[in-house]
């Protein structure tokens, strides 16, 4: 039997990016044991998705991941992507400021 996983490489990167939205691509990369160029890809289409918003930081890149987002799944579509987050690590999603009545 082969080798599998119940995670896409989006989802692990995006664990991996709540962990440590610090992280540089060579960290995801050796973490989700793809190449650079990989991680790169995951983390483009994550962030043309709209789920990560990369913020500069010298030279570094700083990820912040948009939890209130629904899951990109027809089964579980009514989940947020911080609701499955925080399911698989110690992640908070971020408090969302409330709408003012008026």
């Amino acid at each position: 039997m082969g080798e599998w996983s119940f995670l896409t490489n989006h989802a692990r990167a995006m664990l991996f990016l709540a962990k440590d939205p610090d992280a540089r691509l060579r960290d995801l990369a050796a973490a989700l044991d793809v190449t650079e160029r990989t991680a790169y890809g995951l983390v483009a289409d994550l962030t043309k998705a709209g789920y990560v918003m990369k913020e500069r930081d010298g030279r570094r890149n700083r990820y912040h991941i948009q939890d209130h987002l629904p899951l990109r799944d027809t089964i579980a579509r009514e989940r947020t992507m911080g609701e499955m987050l925080g399911l698989l690590v110690d992640f908070k999603p971020r408090a969302r400021p409330r709408a003012a009545h008026g």
